[in-house]
């Protein structure tokens, strides 16, 4: 047989920071970068007698997270205790949510197709581990507990993904979606995005599952569709040669682009669930769930929609400027103020685009504001501003700013559309190039271009394009 008379089968749990000023169960800061074990007390340490109190805000985040991926939202739910060991887990236990939790039943739509949410659930990060190599032939391992207590929602797809590249596709719509909502910023450098993949194979038209592997820790999306390919072949590779697929944690070793075993799969009662004693069932009424669900924008699938038919974009360019929430929002006040979409649409993705990544800019400090660009563009539609003018002007707002009508004035780049003024440069180009009147005269049209081009340059570029044309011909007639 070959890899393509198996269907495979992938499920993702995708783990996200939620965007709280403070931990989920205690007032200590978020702060990345801060030095290890400074963000700490006796709550995140877990120390004995220390109790949990729930933080509203990650609880509004986490619910805007989950009516924006269109899950039923539990009116009530309860948090449990997840027993497991960990050097960085100080409490010996996790608090998470098991069979009762927030939000259950959404979807995410990718590539024409949809995949289930099974549920979206609350629960505090554990701490980090750093290995920093070897000390007098010693291995050493240092614990940061700052990320211990950390908010998060775990979202658990269905076993809906049959290849990696829809992998991939899910996890960067679900990444959009919540920047969108601003649930988290879901900078993976930063850990706020995690995924774990669960994988695996059956002949095609089988009714069953086929025994699944899970892929511990991938904090980057290319790992993740890389570990998916690579532990695919290897499940396939292992049941052509008679062997069994053992379900199991593996892990993505990127140096070699494999996965490699790290220890036999836990079952739900490893972790000996029980509910959490010291926190009380969370209760969402009727008035708050809608207060959330009423505070939603308008999400990424639907404003990608919305810019096609509206504005007539294409489908490419919608995506390009949906990428993120504050590039769509500055994409539409420049197009409000131009009234030309598209052409609007092509100075955002081609050319702020191509000052801003240089400079190491979001589109959020950008120093060209969108009302300015979209003014730019208006310019050169209503005919006072050449194309070429523009490219010029455009590199200056960007470094100083201001309008462009203030970078014209100042600079002396006014479009010249004053007939007289271009008569007379037109009148010295004719002088000037009598072998080129000549060809255009005698039927050889194309010979305009190369004169319209010759004032423009006696302009600096400042003349009329379509006024020159028009003078040019009744001079030559």
């Amino acid at each position: 047989m070959t890899q393509s008379q198996y269907e495979v089968v992938i499920g993702l749990e995708v783990h996200v920071q939620l965007g709280t000023r403070t931990k989920i169960f205690c007032s200590c800061p978020l702060e990345f970068g801060s030095p290890p074990n400074t963000n700490v007390c006796p709550v995140c340490l877990g120390l004995p007698g220390a109790l949990p109190v729930l933080n509203q805000a990650a609880v509004e985040l986490a619910l805007k997270a989950s009516a924006a991926l269109g899950c039923r939202i539990n009116p009530d739910s309860r948090f449990a205790r997840k027993n497991y060991f960990y050097p960085d887990l100080p409490k010996g236990y996790q608090i998470s949510q098991y069979d009762e939790p927030l939000a259950e039943h959404g979807t995410v739509r990718i590539a024409g197709k949809s995949v289930g949410i099974t549920r979206v659930h609350m629960e505090d990060d554990a701490g980090k581990s750093i290995h920093d190599g070897f000390r007098d032939s010693d291995q050493y391992s240092y614990v940061d507990l700052n990320r211990s207590g950390a908010p998060l929602i775990e979202i658990v797809s269905d076993p809906d993904m049959r290849a990696s590249d829809e992998a991939y596709a899910y996890v960067t719509e679900l990444k959009q979606i919540l920047q969108f909502v601003e649930v988290s910023d879901c900078d993976m450098e930063k850990g706020q995005l995690r995924c774990d993949a669960n994988v695996s194979i059956r002949l095609w038209g089988a009714g069953e599952f086929g025994t699944k592997v899970e892929i511990k820790n991938l904090n980057s999306f290319r790992f993740l569709k890389m570990a998916l390919d690579f532990e695919i072949g290897r499940q396939v590779a292992l049941v052509e040669s008679g062997g069994e697929v053992v379900q199991e944690t593996r892990l993505y070793n990127a140096g070699t682009g494999e996965t490699v075993s790290m220890r036999s799969k836990e079952h739900a009662h490893d972790y000996r669930y029980f509910p959490e004693p010291d926190l009380v069932p969370l209760r969402v009424g009727s008035a708050w769930h809608d207060r959330v669900t009423a505070s939603l924008p308008e999400l990424p699938a639907a404003r990608r929609a919305r810019f096609i038919e509206v504005y007539g974009l294409k489908e490419y360019d919608a995506q390009v400027l949906t990428a993120s929430r504050a590039l769509s929002d500055y994409f539409e006040r420049a197009a409000t103020v131009s009234g030309d979409p598209k052409t609007t649409a092509n100075w955002v993705m081609g050319d702020l685009a191509g000052l801003l990544k240089p400079a190491g800019r979001e589109i959020s400090e950008s120093p060209i504001s969108a009302e300015n660009l979209g003014e730019l563009v208006k310019l050169i539609n209503s005919g006072q501003l050449s194309g070429k003018l523009a490219k010029e002007i455009f590199p200056r707002m960007f470094e100083a700013g201001g309008t462009p009508a203030d970078i014209m004035d100042r600079e002396g780049l006014r479009q010249i559309s004053d007939s007289g003024a271009l008569e007379k440069i037109v009148e010295e180009i004719i002088s000037t190039n009598a072998k080129q009147v000549e060809q255009y005269r005698g039927g050889k049209v194309s010979v305009l271009g190369f004169l319209v081009g010759q004032v423009m340059k006696a302009s600096r570029g400042q003349a009329n394009p379509a006024a020159v044309n028009e003078i040019l011909k009744n001079k030559l007639m």
